[in-house]
């Protein structure tokens, strides 16, 4: 495991736990699009349930491999379906914020192997 691995897998977990708690806080730069993506908020919740445990699979991850592997590739799924999320709804400036998240998971999945 290298220096680069930590740093990176920490600062994606750190961003994912973020947003996972700006989602919880119902933060209104984060709430306000998703309701305009045509999110239900009934499902804030849950996806701010799944990027906590997300963010702390991350971490695991540097000492149990299988699991930072495994939350890696859910956080990926997820923020893919945040995408298609924006698509759908014709928000296409705001591709970026879910792919600023993703990036850094991405990475720190191609520094596990």
């Amino acid at each position: 495991m290298s220096t680069a691995h930590v740093i990176v897998t920490l600062v994606a977990a750190a961003m994912v736990g973020f947003s996972a708690f700006s989602v919880f806080r119902r933060a209104q730069w984060v709430v306000g699009p998703m309701a305009d993506y045509g999110i239900p908020m009934s499902w804030l919740p849950w996806l701010g349930a799944a990027k906590a445990a997300g963010a702390a699979g991350l971490v695991a991850g540097l000492f149990v491999p299988y699991v930072g592997a495994a939350a890696g590739i859910a956080l990926i799924l997820y923020f893919a379906g945040a995408v298609t999320f924006v698509l759908r709804a014709r928000w296409y400036a705001h591709i970026p914020f879910p792919l600023v998240y993703a990036a850094p998971v991405a990475a720190a999945l191609w520094l596990a192997a």
